[in-house]
């Protein structure tokens, strides 16, 4: 006979064990991903929404199954972050109304639940992508549906349920071919096996199996999360919908009587505006991710049915950590308003010197490992004391933030949306302080717009990309954002990278050098120029930037 039915107490204890296994393995999960840069989140974002589904399950003690998995329902709601988690929470949706009912489910009733979820995790995605959690979680409960037909043990249900997770898993490589040109599998999908073997444990009486940093070999288990793997394959710059775009909206009675509520519509609105669309809703909350061009625009949907709580904007087309950079401010304010400022971001003392010397009014240090807040912008801004700031945000991910800031701001403010340090120089060096304003930003635009941006950096691990083999700390040459070369040498990159973007156009290399790279090497480049191209003009500047020894500019 073996068990056949299933309690709300017991049933919570399988969400705790679930819940422990993603966690053990959360970092590995994170610190697997398809670019060789530190910034996969997939186990991070699927670790925290399942806490928080744990953490209200545990709260609840109910022995209903129905009230238990309505508890884990709302718990994941409210913690989901990233698509992944918010998947998982829409897994669970549906899960929990199938039996909402139910004080115990048998083996076809768990198995029906499992399926049920299948469905609402499918309709809230606007675009559904096959090699992603969605596949590994509906062949996982299509298997346990047909073997529930015949089996009324519920251990033997939740093995095939878990057996299927794992060869679905196994087979993302075959739906998703970025999967496949890395040589891994998708994240979302070994996060929610995870949880699915941590039911199982528990079910069974068994320890939790060891983490997968020892169970299998670490390559097998790279992760390309779902953002990656749909979209960052492409090259960054044709990223179409270019942030990524989470928040929820409180329900307000006032602004539901103008504008009831109904999520069919509410979904069919936003999804002109971009794709990824997840909606989640109850009787209180709207819980909204979608990958925009526009995200004020989104916002605004959102606001008229209440007010929005917890908003999250990343910029997709650069991910890095996040750490806020501090404003260094002119240290007099003149009592009368100067006719311009320029606001730089810059990310080492060196290159906010630079910035300083040929005319930015304000200098935040900050940018690719810390991006500075809307609030340290309007700072800046309001230090110029000027009628009209230009703001050179000299980062993808600080642009947006920039625009922001130019919104709020009393002052009029041009954002020049520069994503290099090498493109800001050159906007800055356009600027001329007794021009109009109008052919300034036009010029500024157009002097960024002639630029090239090299730079070096180096590898956290191994991996294939784009038919490029590179190991772990090796040092690749990154030409636009892109990586064109790799190499064990810091100075061997930074000579193939320059042959990449150097032509018979090319007049002036700026090398600005950073922490990393010393004397020796900084002058084996600067030879390395002066002898193969002695038509071009070499300046040199130590720019103190922390992760990049080098970035090159060619006009």
């Amino acid at each position: 006979m073996g068990m056949t039915s299933l309690d709300g107490l017991r049933f919570a204890r399988m969400v705790q064990a679930g819940a422990q296994h993603l966690s053990v393995n959360a970092d590995m999960v994170d610190a697997l991903n398809v670019f060789p840069v530190p910034d996969g989140d997939t186990g991070t974002n699927m670790n925290l929404s399942m806490t928080s589904g744990a953490k209200e399950t545990e709260s609840s003690k109910q022995t209903h199954f129905g009230k238990t998995a309505e508890a884990l329902s709302k718990g994941l709601l409210m913690g989901a972050r990233g698509n992944s988690g918010v998947i998982l929470s829409q897994l669970f949706r549906g899960f929990s109304k199938a039996i909402a009912n139910k004080q115990e489910v048998s083996a076809f009733e768990l198995a029906a639940a499992f399926e049920a979820g299948v469905q609402t995790a499918y309709k809230a995605v606007m675009k559904p992508v096959e090699g992603t959690i969605l596949t590994v979680a509906k062949d996982a409960a299509k298997k346990a549906v047909v073997v529930s037909q015949k089996e009324t043990n519920i251990i033997a249900v939740m093995e095939a349920l878990v057996k299927e997770g794992q060869a679905s898993l196994d087979r993302t490589p075959e739906l998703l071919p970025v999967l496949k040109e890395v040589g891994v599998v998708d994240s979302g999908g070994q996060g929610l096996l995870l949880v699915y073997e941590g039911f199982l444990a528990e079910l069974k009486g068994e320890a939790l199996p060891a983490a997968l940093s020892t169970r299998q070999d670490m390559t097998n288990l790279v992760s390309a999360e779902h953002h990656k793997s749909v979209q960052s394959f492409m090259n960054t710059e044709d990223i179409e919908f270019g942030y990524c775009t989470e928040f929820m909206v409180k329900f307000e009675e006032k602004k539901l009587s103008k504008n009831p509520f109904s999520e069919d519509r509410f979904r069919h609105e936003l999804s002109e505006f971009g794709d990824s669309l997840l909606v989640i809703s109850d009787d209180e909350i709207a819980k909204v991710h979608i990958h925009a061009e526009h995200p004020g625009d989104v916002l605004t949907i959102g606001q008229q049915y209440g007010s929005l709580i917890s908003m999250k904007i990343e910029n997709m087309r650069e991910q890095h950590s996040a750490i806020t950079g501090s404003s260094s401010a002119p240290a007099a304010k003149p009592s009368e308003k100067t006719k311009y400022g320029v606001v730089a971001v810059a990310m080492g003392s060196g290159i906010a010197e630079l910035f300083t010397s040929i005319g930015a009014t304000a200098v935040i240090e900050g940018g690719q490992t810390m991006n500075p807040s809307t609030k340290d912008i309007v700072k800046a801004i309001e230090d110029c004391h000027a009628e009209h700031v230009f703001v050179l945000p000299n980062n993808k991910n600080i642009i947006m933030a920039a625009e922001q800031a130019a919104e709020v701001s009393e002052s009029v403010v041009s954002v020049i949306s520069t994503k290099t340090v090498p493109q800001g120089l050159a906007a800055l060096i356009a600027f001329n302080p007794d021009g109009v304003e109008s052919s300034n930003r036009d010029a500024m635009n157009a002097a960024f717009a002639q630029v090239k941006t090299g730079q070096v950096t180096h590898a956290v691990r191994d991996t294939t990309i784009d038919g490029i083999d590179i190991k772990k700390d090796d040092f690749m040459g990154l030409a636009e954002g892109k990586i064109v070369v790799t190499h064990s040498e810091k100075a061997e990159a930074a000579k193939e990278l320059l042959q990449s973007l150097l032509d018979d156009g090319s007049e002036i290399v700026t090398v600005i050098y950073g922490e990393e790279a010393s004397e020796e090497v900084v002058e084996q480049i600067t030879n390395f120029i002066e002898q193969n191209y002695p038509d071009v003009e070499v300046e040199v500047h130590d720019g103190k930037q922390p992760l990049y020894p080098f970035i090159f500019s060619i006009e």
